[in-house]
């Protein structure tokens, strides 16, 4: 059994810490998190030690590895003690939202020869693995377009949106590592068009809440990535990979496959799942089984601190294409 501390008891942290407690190879033998009244209303629930002292659960004998969910501008504190410690780290995304700082904390990974995962989750999602497993057997063929479709059910709280580093790195992040992931080459040029639809007083943040996102490759592939802070129809979720031989689509999951014809309406279906945590659940515990199971055999983290990286160096670029309205070169 793999001893494993989850630091955050928030919403991502309480995710975080349910599947460790339900996975048969973990013990959950800790969650921390600086509010008291959190920390120990999940650790009861889920039968394990609740503490405010993040450092010190890190440094625990009984710790062999550490799942970070606290705020974005502690990850790499937290990463470079559980590194030092020679533990492995699953560490939610980004890095930091600083470039220059995350590339400062990946040497030092290096340098101490770290385990360091980064949680891009939506890369373990069944159907994202069977999109990578479709174009890798050549289903696909050469693709040459990828389309992706990510709106959320409504705004977040303004102080929310004042520390989460802005749309790009917060929210389209994930779209830039799955764009990595299915085009197959990393992208070098990034054309960025933001605005503020939902709420005019975004940009006082600054920040946008409506996004668009062009991506292409040395090749010439394209990704077109579109983001909206809020749908009012429910969480879309949606994808496309066009190649040379075949096209794969994904369109939204649902509670239901029902669909109704009645007097009053036609192809009738149930509402979008609500959110991330119920369309991604299964993500969730998909991405901790592959930390699991590289820690047991010592293989490479299907996803590296370098993809947070490349995903922040794109969120970068986005923000300035955005800004200058022009095409940007990644570097």
């Amino acid at each position: 059994m793999i001893g494993i501390a989850v630091l955050g008891a928030g919403r991502i942290g309480r995710i975080h810490a349910s599947n460790v407690a339900a996975h048969p190879a973990a013990r959950l033998v800790a969650v921390a998190d600086s509010s008291k009244v959190a920390v120990n209303a999940l650790a009861g629930q889920l039968g394990c030690d609740a503490s405010d002292d993040c450092a010190a659960v890190i440094d625990r004998d009984d710790v062999d590895a550490i799942v970070i969910g606290t705020p974005t501008d502690t990850h790499i504190q937290f990463m470079m003690r559980a590194v030092e410690h020679g533990k492995a780290v699953l560490c939610e995304k980004p890095v930091d939202l600083d470039l220059e700082r995350s590339l400062a904390a990946s040497a030092e990974v290096e340098r101490f020869n770290g385990r360091v995962m980064l949680a891009f989750n939506r890369r373990f999602d069944p159907t994202s693995q069977a999109f990578r497993r479709a174009i890798d057997g050549g289903e696909v063929g050469d693709v040459r377009q990828v389309i992706i479709t990510s709106r959320d059910p409504g705004l977040p709280t303004r102080d929310y949106l004042a520390h989460s580093g802005g749309i790009f790195r917060d929210m389209v992040i994930h779209d830039f590592d799955l764009a990595r992931w299915f085009l197959g080459e990393e992208p070098v040029e990034v054309m960025a068009t933001g605005s503020c639809l939902v709420e005019a007083g975004l940009t006082e943040v600054p920040d946008f809440d409506t996004v668009m996102v062009q991506l292409r490759t040395a090749s010439g592939k394209q990704c077109h990535i579109n983001c909206c802070r809020h749908a009012s129809y429910g969480y879309d979720q949606r994808m496309e990979v066009f190649g040379s031989k075949a096209m794969l689509l994904q369109e939204n999951l649902r509670a239901s496959t029902i669909r109704r014809w009645t007097e009053n309406a036609t192809d009738a279906r149930e509402p979008l799942l609500h959110f991330f945590l119920e369309r991604y659940a299964e993500s969730y515990r998909n991405e901790l089984s592959a930390f699991i199971e590289c820690l047991g055999t010592e293989a490479a983290f299907p996803t590296s601190i370098q993809d947070g990286l490349r995903a922040l160096r794109l969120a970068d670029c986005a923000v300035e294409s955005a800004s200058s309205k022009r095409a940007v070169s990644v570097g």
